[in-house]
This record gives structure tokens, sequence and C-alpha cells, in this order.
């Protein structure tokens, strides 16, 4: 099918129609399957796996004292934020996240490791949101954004555990279904151009054709103004975002990039516009920490890059596939949280998943847990890092194998893991299959 020129483009269905024709997008939709159903699936046997997760909830809340709900809590997904000298061959003269690099000296801290490079945002932004893995699911499910949440009656996200929650994305919101998909995670109000929420402070940078993130944060910042009581925000930026060969910032120059993987002049030119983009983010982030830090609400900033820019195309995917999907992220919260019991994390955070950002989040506020919670924190605790192969460059279109990666980077093999590690790797492809897939006995009280 791909030789015929087909491409499924499941990221945006009616881009696939226009560029298939709508008979053969609806042929590329037909078979897909969300997970292959575990041998073991039954209400028995998720009946045993909630029991156990009570249990190790109650064992976890022992010494919790807070909860979600009396939070305000923002996932900040930044587009294609990544550190370009974490790739090999890559040297720039000046340091364009000084601030962020820091912040991540004080606060918790490491990489994020992306399923995506060069694209992919939604399946961050989804595994964020759910604590689901993409890479438990079928190869024929690469968007669960549009190929699984819209048929979905019930989806559960971290919105449901707050009285109050809104996304913001500073741009057009049609793609990846986010409209029909915010709804169905439970999310009140979806902030973007052209929807009833209007986005107040509009700010371009020079010649970029993207709102800034500086009015990225200036939107998020009303509406932790305006909270009565727990919120959550999911604010998806856009500053970043390609095409990078359009010189749209000035003063790049200070960032032209000295070394062997970037002699090419157009990928050069790519990498210097990129990070000239990440300096004005880093000083949008810095000013967005300042403004909350004074603020007199638990408030707490979960920073993440959700893939590498597609700029480095002479760096090896097979040899180097870890820094070509390492992003930057950072747990911050305000002196008000800390005074309320918010404290750094220090235990398996250099390497983290998407997925354990619900489970970070719990820890970091001091916040009790739901018995899925608890899950979530063993499977961020206890196992290596799930991900999709790091060594192959695939995005949208279908997935590969998952991989285990320790918190140095290293590949495990699955017939390493403990007995213990086996069987939270099997309770969580189960509990993932009865949510997305199965007959969804842990609806309810599992959940939240």
């Amino acid at each position: 099918m791909e030789k015929t020129g087909n491409d499924p483009t499941f990221y945006n269905q009616l881009a696939g129609a226009q560029k298939n024709g709508p008979v053969l997008q609806f042929l590329n939709n037909l078979d897909v399957q969300v997970m292959e159903r575990p041998a073991d699936y039954s209400a028995k046997k998720l009946a045993q796996i909630k029991e156990r997760y009570i249990k190790r909830a109650k064992q976890i809340d022992q010494t919790r004292l807070n909860t979600l709900e009396d939070q305000i809590v923002i996932f900040g997904l930044s587009e294609s934020f990544a550190d370009p000298t974490q790739v090999p061959g890559i040297k720039l003269p000046a340091d364009p996240i000084a601030n962020v690099r820091k912040l991540k000296q004080q606060t918790t801290a490491g990489y994020m490791i992306s399923s995506g490079y060069g694209g992919g945002t939604a399946n961050m932004e989804y595994m964020a949101l759910t604590g689901l893995n993409l890479a438990n699911f079928s190869p024929t499910l690469p968007t669960p954004y549009t190929q699984l949440v819209p048929q979905q009656k019930y989806a559960p996200s971290i919105a449901n555990y707050f009285p109050e929650s809104v996304a913001i994305h500073p741009y057009i919101g049609v793609y990846y279904s986010r409209p029909e998909v915010y709804a169905k995670f439970g999310f009140d109000r979806f902030m973007y151009l052209g929807s009833k929420y209007s986005i107040k402070h509009q700010k371009k940078i020079d010649r970029s054709p993207y709102l800034s993130d500086e009015t990225a944060f200036a939107n998020t910042l009303d509406q932790i103004k305006q909270a009565k009581k727990g919120l959550f925000i999911n604010l998806v930026t856009m500053q970043n975002h390609f095409p990078y060969y359009n010189n749209y910032y000035d003063g790049s120059e200070r960032f032209t990039p000295t070394v062997s993987a970037a002699k090419d002049e157009g990928v050069q030119n790519m990498v210097k516009d990129f990070s000239m983009g990440l300096y004005h983010s880093d000083q949008a982030i810095q000013k967005f920490i300042e403004q909350i830090e004074h603020i007199k609400k638990p408030i707490t900033f979960v920073f993440y890059g959700d893939h590498l820019p597609g700029i480095y195309p002479t760096v090896d995917m097979k040899q180097n596939g870890l820094a070509l999907h390492k992003t930057d992220y950072f747990i911050y919260s305000n002196a008000y949280a800390r005074q309320h019991g918010a404290k750094n994390l220090t235990k398996a955070t250099k390497l983290v998943s998407p997925t354990a950002f619900p489970a970070l989040v719990s820890a970091q506020v001091n916040a009790k847990v739901s018995p899925y919670y608890a899950l979530l924190t063993d499977v961020w605790q206890k196992l290596p890092v799930l991900t999709l192969d790091i060594t192959e460059n695939t995005i949208n279109n279908y997935n590969t194998n998952m991989q285990l990666l320790t918190q140095d980077g290293e590949a495990v093999a699955k017939n390493n893991l403990t007995k213990e590690q086996r069987q939270l790797l099997e309770d969580y492809k189960l509990v993932q299959y009865d949510l997305t897939a199965g007959e969804q006995y842990l609806k309810g009280t599992f959940i939240k």
C-alpha cells in the first residue's frame, strides 16, 4: 500500500481523506486493533488487580497529606523543546536554555523519553494525560487521539481528579481531534484560536507565524488567577513548531553550530533558528516561574518537551536513538505549594516516560492516590522506562516494538525482569486493555 502512495495520516483524518481519497482513508481505518486481548483477561483477573492496588494505594497514602483536587497543576507541553547540545556532533557558541538548565538543578528534573522524533505531539500528550503507554497498543494504533478516544464511551484522564480543568493551545484546534478528545477526557473548556473561549493574549516574535510561548503563559496565568479552587491546565505550545528554515528570528547567528553534524549549511540554518526559538522560550519560562512563585495558591508546573525537531539528518538513529528521543522536563512547585508539603523527588527521575507524570506530580505535591495512580506509581518507580523502540524513526504511521530502558538509558530484555516486575508489567497491560479495548471492569472507583 505504501508503494501505491497511500499515506494513512491518522493524526489528521481530514487531511488523510484529502490526500488518499475518502474510500482509501476509510479502508485505512478498518484494520485498526487497539490491543491484542491478553490470554488471562477476565472479570476475575481484573478484580484481583483492583484489590491489589487498593491495598497499594492505602500503603502509599499513609504518608500523603494532600489531594490533587486542592492543587493547581499545569502540564506544559513545549513544542519540540529539546537541548540541541545533547545531540552528538552539535555544539553551540552560546546556551539557548540557560534558565531551564538552572531550573533543572533546583527541581525534580531529568529527561523524558519521547516515542517520536520530529513529530507525534499528541501521542506524548495522550500518555501524559492518561498514564497509558503507546508501547502497549497494537502497531495499527499509532494515534490514539484520532483512532481511539473519539470512539470511547469512557476515557478517563488526569482532568477527572480536579474540580475544574482547562486546555489551552494558542493555535487552531482541529489537529488530532483535540476538541472531541478533550471533551471525552472531561475538560471543562478548550481555549484555542477561534474557540468560544478566547485566546486573550496574542503576541508573535519577529517573523514567526506562531503565537509565542510568552503568550501561552500569559493566557495560562489568567486561568490560574481566576481559579477559586483546584484546577488542572493542559497547555500545548506552538512557538517552536517547524519549519525551521525560514529565518523567523532576529539574532539567531549567536547560535550558529560549530561542529561536524551541522556542516551542511541548511542544517546550520535550521539549528540556529530553532535554538533562537528555544532562547525565547527559555526567557518566557523563567518569567512564568517568577510570576507563579509569589501567588498564594499551591501551583505545580510540569514542563516537558514533546520530541526533538527533525533537523539532525546526519545523526544515525540506530547508534544515537537515546539522544534523539530525550527531551527536557522539570517539575516546579511554587513557594505556597512547598509550604504545604510539596517537595522535589529524586527516585527514578533521571529518565521518565510521559506516562509517569500523573504519578510524579502526585508524589511531588504529597497527594493521595487512587488505585490506578498507585499502579502508575509502581510502574514509574519499579519498572524500567517503557517506550517504543528508540532506534526507529516512527511517528503517526505505525508503532514499533516495546523497549525497556534503565535510568542510564540501557536496554533491558523482558526476560531479565524480576518476577515482581513481570507481574507489574502484566498488571499494567491488563489495566490498559480493560480501559481501552475491554469490558471496562475497572470503570469507577479504581480510577478515582
